[in-house]
């Protein structure tokens, strides 16, 4: 069974996306770190301006994945930047009596995703 990780990246690199993976087992600690708590994956691609920070889950998690990230002052920063994070959700999918195929749920992370008072980040950079 693949990773929803591994089928992000399927998915981004058949769209015409360059995806680096950002995270990785730490053996000292023993489990999975990613950039700042949230970044999965970066895909960036010529025709378009900024980069993407991807969140990669189960389309169950997704909501707590979208309030985890923002509690992330460095989301925030990441978009007002001119970048983009979205999470993205897994889940097989098909009719009763018929083989399920993995489809992917997008949930873009916007500046009005925060709280009002982390505004005041915009104004410091």
């Amino acid at each position: 069974m693949t990773s929803p990780t591994q089928r992000s990246l399927k998915l981004l690199r058949d769209a015409g996306y360059q995806v680096a993976i950002l995270e990785h087992w730490n053996g000292f600690i023993k489990r999975r770190q990613d950039l700042w708590n949230f970044g999965d994956l970066l895909a960036v691609k010529a025709s378009q301006n900024g980069s993407i920070i991807v969140q990669t889950t189960s389309t169950a998690n997704m909501s707590a994945r979208v309030n985890k990230i923002r509690d992330i002052a460095e989301a925030q920063v990441w978009l007002a930047a001119g970048n983009q994070i979205i999470v993205h959700g897994w889940a097989k999918r098909g009719d009763r009596g018929k083989r399920k195929l993995w489809e992917c749920k997008v949930r873009p992370i916007t500046g009005e995703d925060f709280a009002p008072d982390c505004a005041e980040l915009d104004s410091a950079f």
